[in-house]
Parts: structure tokens; sequence; C-alpha cells
């Protein structure tokens, strides 16, 4: 056992070494280079010319690009990424620190025109290069922005979106209403970029099945608002301004609209569509709060979506504290102090679909106070599970959160992430890219099983309760053919079975259940020659298991902790897995920064860097508490 104590010992260390001030632990939240390419072009349209700030930008963006010329979301991406080598390179080009003559400059647009050029881009870059003058706006968008005025009863409203898309939904509408755009005398000319001849007001911003699908759902809702009893005379302002109203009433306190860069960035130029000044004080402090966003590590400066504080200061708590750290520690009693200190009393958007409970949820980032979600409350209370049997405050805190994640259970049974009951079918046909994914919040298997993880290890419930019994069901229910389960917020496969299987077993679900050992199996059947785990994010987006061909440190710590958690005895499986965890606990390649974190599907990856210490930390803490009387793992690996 003593080369796991080892290991633990020093990721202990290491996160003592790491703690701010204040309690939290503040680690990055790494999307990849399109945060920090809208960032650049954001200054530069609005000529704010922080110029520290580009340049380390465009530094950090340059770094990442490969030697065919184009810009990858992630490791094993084929080729490169056709959308984030538009954005990389209008931003360098922006940036003043890139010429189009420049030879990887060259490279990149020889990429771009071979996968299609422009017209071929996602969705939210041909809206951003719209914004900036480089793309023609079409004639309609996903749907009128009377939408904003429908009532809740109709069968499609503005709310049937989940929060985090309406908060993007909502500024598209007003600039694609208002077909707004702003360019300087410093915006580059990207017409270079169309694979065909440049024809200005041409180029489609949909596919044919998109147009067609959005043409669709235009007409039924224009319907719709005709047999509206009351049609007001001035109905599109209206609608215009209840889409403003939505944006400035779910400000945060830093200035950025529910503390998301993209949805922020949108919100800008929505504003100044709607005739704000440049320098008006909401867009001068959004500004000012994406500009907090920026994180220096490595001796790079990234730009987060958001912070991921509150996420990784729960988690890291709780394997601190699986890992032998007692709660009255020092460490954790800050740590429990911040984490009651971000946990929710206002009413968010969360409470339309499930409105008989009162605020008790923590959000994601340090200053999220009205967007709470299910994985963070249940990160959160284990963390202060221990503070909550002693101490009538945390016992106050603990008791409103518990509540809030038992009215969150969704209808079939599951758990969403952020919204309850909110996945109407015919938000899946709107022309958004992975709409089935970004628009709406069903249930997920990792949802599902981290809560039931946290209900059974942390609560007390089981299987014999009727609602714990609707989400195991549930989870039956959704196991793929092969055994695994798909996660939604991580990648992906070994993610959700991993959820599934821990929280199973947390509520009573026996290990020798058929669906658990069809589970076991899948994992054991794509366990790697080295004992680790590792899948492409691929995944996502092809909807079945796709192998990394390597094994990565989170991944590695799902499989091991899931066959942790229905093995009594230690197995061959298990021991090659903690092998991998100890001799790569150190190492720094590709692997190490591999996103492992789920956010858009197709869109962005998440590279968490804090998964290096939490998951391994977690699995390595209980394989030494289920088997601390033997010495399983070889002190000399082969």
């Amino acid at each position: 056992m003593k080369p796991v104590e080892t290991e633990i010992d020093r990721l202990v260390s290491l996160l003592k070494k790491s703690q701010s001030q204040d309690g939290s632990w503040r680690y990055c939240f790494e999307l990849g280079s399109m945060t920090e390419a809208y960032m650049i072009i954001l200054l530069r349209t609005l000529m704010i010319h922080d110029e520290d700030l580009i340049r380390k930008f465009a530094e950090r963006i340059i770094q990442k690009q490969e030697k065919n010329g184009a810009w990858k979301l992630f490791y094993d991406e084929k080729e490169g990424n056709l959308s984030a080598t538009i954005e990389a390179s209008y931003a360098l080009l922006f940036s003043g620190y890139r010429e189009k003559s420049d030879e990887n400059m060259r490279a990149a647009r020889e990429f771009i025109l071979s996968k299609g050029g422009i017209t071929e881009a996602k969705l939210l870059t041909k809206v951003m290069l719209a914004l900036t003058g480089q793309f023609p706006w079409p004639h309609r968008f996903l749907v009128p922005v009377e939408i904003m005025l429908l009532p809740h009863h109709f069968p499609l409203h503005f709310f049937d979106f989940v929060g985090y898309a309406r908060v993007h939904v909502a500024p598209i509408l007003i600039v694609m209403d208002r077909k707004f755009s702003i360019k300087t005398k410093k915006t580059p000319d990207l017409s270079d970029l169309y694979s065909k001849p440049f024809r200005f007001g041409n180029e489609p911003f949909f596919t044919n099945q998109q147009q067609t699908r959005s043409q669709s759902i235009y007409t039924i809702i224009k319907d719709w608002l005709r047999k509206l009893p009351y049609l007001p005379q001035h109905m599109h302002t209206l609608a215009l301004r209840a889409a403003e109203r939505f944006m400035l009433n779910r400000l945060e306190v830093d200035g950025t609209l529910y503390s998301y860069f993209s949805a922020t960035f949108l919100m800008i130029f929505a504003l100044l569509a709607l005739g704000y000044s440049h320098r008006h004080p909401v867009i001068i402090r959004a500004i000012e709060g994406l500009k907090t966003l920026a994180f220096e590590t490595n001796g790079q400066t990234l730009m987060q979506n958001s912070t991921s504080t509150v996420w990784d200061t729960a988690l890291l708590s709780y394997a601190l504290q699986e890992a032998g750290i007692p709660h009255a520690n020092l460490m954790l009693q800050k740590t429990g102090r911040y984490l009651l200190s971000r946990q929710h009393t206002k009413y968010g958007d969360w409470r339309i679909h499930n409105p008989n409970i009162e605020p008790g949820g923590w959000g994601f980032s340090d200053v999220n106070t009205i967007n709470p979600d299910v994985d963070d409350t249940c990160a959160a209370l284990r963390a202060i599970s221990s503070l909550a049997k002693n101490d009538p405050l945390y016992r106050n805190a603990w008791n409103r959160g518990v509540k809030w994640i038992l009215s969150m259970q969704n209808d079939d049974g599951g758990w969403p992430a952020f919204e309850k009951n909110t996945d109407k079918k015919i938000l899946r046909w709107l022309p958004i890219d992975g709409s089935d994914s970004t628009s709406t919040d069903p249930s997920s298997a990792d949802l599902t099983g981290r809560t039931l993880h946290f209900l059974g290890k942390h609560v007390g419930l089981t299987i014999h309760d009727s609602n714990i019994n609707r989400a195991v069901r549930w989870l039956i229910q959704h196991q793929e053919e092969d055994g695994s389960w798909y996660g939604r917020w991580g990648i992906c496969y070994i993610y959700g079975t991993w959820a599934a299987i821990t929280g199973m077993i947390a509520v009573g679900v026996s290990p020798h259940h058929p669906v658990i050992q069809k589970a076991v199996r899948w994992l054991l059947s794509i366990q790697n020659s080295d004992g680790g785990w590792g899948e492409s994010c691929y995944s996502d987006t092809e909807k079945k298991y796709v192998p990394l061909g390597a094994s990565t440190l989170s991944q590695t710590a799902w499989g091991v902790d899931a066959l942790l958690a229905v093995s009594n005895e230690s197995i061959q499986a298990i021991e090659r897995g903690i092998r991998f965890l100890i001799d790569s606990g150190s190492k720094n390649d590709w692997t190490t920064i591999y996103p492992t974190g789920a956010g858009m599907p197709g869109g962005f990856y998440i590279h968490y860097h804090s998964y290096r210490y939490i998951w391994p930390l977690l699995a390595l803490s209980h394989y030494k508490n289920k088997y601390n009387q033997e010495n399983h793992v070889d002190t000399h690996p082969s």
C-alpha cells in the first residue's frame, strides 16, 4: 500500500499549497482557442486597445496551430477543425500580429478552403462573422423574436429552451432581427476564405435541411401569434424590449451574462444593435467582467468561458476528505466557509419549471448567483456533509440543498443538469449545431448516477424509496447495448458508465445485478494495455464509444473507481489501473491536457486543469480505504 499512500500524500501536499486565501481552488477552465479568438475580435471591433492582453492571446493562439495550418478542438481530431481555424485566423489578422502573407496564415487559408470555406462553418462562427461584417445575415432566423411574448401554455415558447441556451438565443434573436454588423477601418477582409467566387448576400447561412426546418417553425410561430386574442400594435418592438430585459435581468455582479463569456460576447453586440453606445456603463462593465476570466498558466494567458471555482473547490474538498483529511482541518474549514458563501439565495429561471421550492442550489462559477445546477449542488453538499452534522449553519444549508436536489428530479425519473422537465422534442428540429444537447436539458446518465451516489452515500436513501427506484429504472432503461452509458458532461461513455455504476451501488443495487455486470464487462473490455482507460472526444458526436488509443488520468480514475464500487476484493484490472495512476501522476504530455469535459458536441470540449488531481486522488483514496489491509500494488513496476 506504500506507493498508493505516497501518491496520495503527494497530491494532498500539492493541493494544500495551491489553495487560495478564501478557501477555494482556482484552476483553469480551458476551452481551446475559441474564447481567446473571440476576445481579440471583440476588443478590436470596439477599438479597445488593451494591447498587452491582445498580444498574449495572439501568442497563445499561434502556439496552438498545427503544422498543416489548422487548429484542433482535441489532439486526435483528424486534420483539424474548420470553425476553430476560421476563428483563430480571423483573430490573428485582427490582432495585427499576423498578416495574410505570413506562412502560417497562408497554410490556414489553404486548410479552410480545402474544407469548403466559410460557408461550411458552424452556426456560432457564422453569427460572429456576420456581427463583424464578414458574412450576410439570413432573411430569417430560427424563430421570430416575437417568441419572447408567447405565453407558457403555447406548444413552444422561449422558456422551453434550457437556461444556458436562452442566454445565447436571446441576443442572437436581436442581432439577426436587426441584421446588425459593425466594421472598423482595421477589420480584416475575409472574402478570400470563400471557396466559391465571393458574392456577398448569396452565401447560405443554413444548410438546406436547416433552412427547411427553420422556415417551418418560423411559419408555425407566426400562425400562433395571429391567433392570440389580443395582438399588441407594436408587438415587434415589445418583443425586442422583452429580449433586452431578459438579458439585463440576468447579469451577474461582474457584469457578465450568466457568468458565461460566450453569452456576454453576444449580449454586447445585441445591446449595440439596440442603440447602446460603446461606452454605455453596461457594456463597459461587461467587458471588464470578461477580462477577469483571463487566466495565467504555464507562461500562457487563456480566456475561460467562465470560472469553475465552485465545481473544483467542492470536488477537491470531497476528495481530500476521502483521502483522510479531517473536516476539522483548517484547510477544509476555510473551504467550507467558501462553499457556504456561494449557496444560492435568489430565485432563478429554474423556478419556472419547479415553482414550489426555495433556493438552495450551487452554481458552477465563482460569481454565479442565479443559475444553480444539480451536479454542483451535489458536489457542494458532499463537501459540507461532515460539517453539517455538528454545525447548525451548515445543517440549514444542507437541508435547503437536499430539498432542492430532490425537487429537481424529472418526471421520467432521471435528473437534468439545470432545469426540470426541459426536453421538448420540437427544439431538436431547430437549425442549431448539436441542438439535441444544447437546446434542452433532458435526464442524463451522468447526472442521474452522480445524484444517486450523493443521495445514497450521504442522505441514506435506498432503492426502496420510490423516487430512487424510478431513477434506477431510468438508468436501466437507458443502458447501451454494449453495457455502457452515455455521459453528457464528460467524455463520455466511460464517464457515464462510472456515474451509473457508482450511483446504483450507492443506493443498494447489488453488484451482481445483470445490468451492473454487463457494465463491468464493458469496462474490462476497453482497458488499455498500460492499465489505463482513454476515450476520444469523437464519442460525443458519433454517439458511440471511440477509443483514444492512449490513457488519460481522469478517465482511468473513473474506470478504476467504477470497478472498486463493485469489487469486494481487488482484481487485476484495478491493480493495473492503480499502477497507471501512480506512474503517470507527475507526467506532462498531450494525454494530461486532453479534454475530458464535454461542452457543445462538435463545438468545444473542456480541459479542466483540476481533473488530473481530483479524480486520481479520489480513486486512490477509495482503493486504500477499501483494501487497506493488503499490499496489493507491486512496489516494483514491470
